[in-house]
């Protein structure tokens, strides 16, 4: 079984002068559930290369066992370093694709144009897409053979919108992806806030945060059992 994982490589947090990227949580947790079940992982990103990482990720207080097993795992950390470039990836190649968050795909993933067509590839040949935290905002653009957008309909979830209040960002982001997907005709569900909450809806998988990164990497690998 081989899974695409597809990371940020925007760094720059609006206009804040602060650096943002993928929160690594979100890689690292669905990598291992990934890698112990013996499935062989793919990383690409837009620019190719060592993705920027969010460093509010890097605090002590967002350290899980994961973090924590990936930041003792040379090898894991040399797959991240030399990610491959998004646009020479072929959907063909892979039997799903999940996307980790952090801020940085809101600015870059969510209007990448090679993004955009994986994904549309990946549900026409029915094979499921993963997205967690603010990675559902990968799917603000893609359409199905009917026209409407990807998640038209679908049961979804991704970071909420007193989620992105609480860490003080509501006006920096281009946008919410609480209110993006219900725009899209996504029947937009929600949990409290920072508490773990997965949505499969056909081949869409979506989870709320980062607590949720986990629980959706399972979700996705039921879909593939």
């Amino acid at each position: 079984m081989k899974i695409l994982m597809v990371l940020t490589s925007h760094d720059k947090l609006g206009n804040t002068g602060e650096k943002t990227g993928f929160w690594l949580e979100e890689f690292a947790a669905p990598y291992y559930v990934f890698k112990d079940a013996g499935v062989t992982i793919t990383v690409a990103s837009p620019l190719g290369g060592q993705p920027p990482l969010d460093p509010k990720s890097d605090d002590p207080s967002s350290q899980t066992a994961a973090t924590l097993r990936f930041k003792a795992d040379t090898a894991a950390q040399a797959v991240l370093a030399t990610t491959l470039t998004l646009n020479d990836i072929a959907a063909d190649d892979f039997d799903a694709v999940f996307y980790p968050g952090g801020h940085g795909p809101l600015w870059d993933l969510a209007e990448d144009a090679s993004s955009i067509a994986l994904i549309e590839t990946m549900l026409a040949a029915g094979k499921p897409v993963a997205a967690v935290c603010h990675a559902p905002a990968v799917l603000r653009h893609p359409k199905g053979a009917d026209g409407n957008s990807v998640v038209n309909g679908k049961k979804v979830t991704g970071f909420t919108n007193t989620e992105e209040e609480a860490v003080g960002l509501t006006k920096v982001v281009p946008f919410l992806v609480e209110d993006m997907l219900a725009a899209n005709g996504g029947v937009y569900s929600k949990v409290a806030d920072w508490q773990p909450y997965v949505i499969t809806d056909g081949l869409l998988v979506t989870g709320q945060n980062p607590a949720s990164s986990e629980p959706a990497a399972h979700a996705l690998m039921a879909l593939l059992a």
